[in-house]
């Protein structure tokens, strides 16, 4: 039974890692590794649950209690990748993904290779068919953060900002202490996704006077 048990893991292994390889290739908070261990962790937790406690325990405890925990454990994991920025929640997908990927690993611990193959596969279509839906339609959540030697130019963003009919939903000023004074400055807005690329070049193209630090 032990090699058996080492396939097991090492299935749920490969099929967690395809699905974190893809979360590799977006850049997100948690990749291949993340998603390797978290699946072949169920793996191991689902086959502890069923064959650990044979003859030690049997007729006094529920053993599936095991299994069990590993569903609400790993909520704790996926709740560490969401964060709140800039008036945007991120990282639900990857909390979602986490989420199945512990699925699979359980059903590969369980000796289901087609069920957890299959949710792989499915899994990896979703993402991968959204991801360029998405790109088509919709709207993308966009921050700047910039920099300037007087509020005329920082309000020159805004003003900029308008123009190409964006609306800011939250816009922040601060000045430095230092000589001379920096101004500084925040925006959030959000940009429809097929224009996304366009509404960069004309910013960095138009903005006179102003550094951006940092866009995203």
């Amino acid at each position: 039974m032990t090699g058996e048990f080492i396939i097991r893991i090492f299935i749920a292994g490969v099929l967690g890692g395809l699905i974190g390889l893809e979360r590799e290739y977006r850049a997100k908070e948690a990749g291949i590794r993340t998603h390797f261990l978290v699946a072949l962790g169920s793996a191991l937790f689902m086959i502890i649950s069923q064959y650990g406690f044979e003859g030690v325990t049997a007729g006094r405890f529920d053993v599936s209690r095991v299994a069990a925990q590993v569903v609400t454990g790993i909520g704790f994991i996926g709740a560490g990748t969401i964060i709140f920025q800039k008036n945007a929640v991120r990282g639900l997908t990857t909390a979602a993904g986490l989420w199945v990927t512990a699925a699979i690993g359980m059903a590969c611990g369980g000796g289901l290779y087609v069920l957890a193959a299959v949710a792989s596969i499915i899994v990896l279509i979703i993402l991968e068919a959204m991801h360029f839906v998405l790109e088509k339609i919709g709207e993308k959540q966009m921050s700047i953060t910039c920099s300037a030697e007087c509020k005329e130019s920082i309000l020159d963003v805004l003003n900029e900002l308008k123009s190409n009919k964006l609306n800011v939903e939250s816009y922040t000023l601060n000045s430095s202490t230092t000589t001379p004074t920096v101004y500084k400055a925040s925006f959030s807005f959000k940009v429809p996704r097929s224009k996304y690329e366009d509404i960069l070049r004309t910013l960095m193209t138009n903005l006179k006077g102003v550094t951006i630090e940092s866009m995203e």
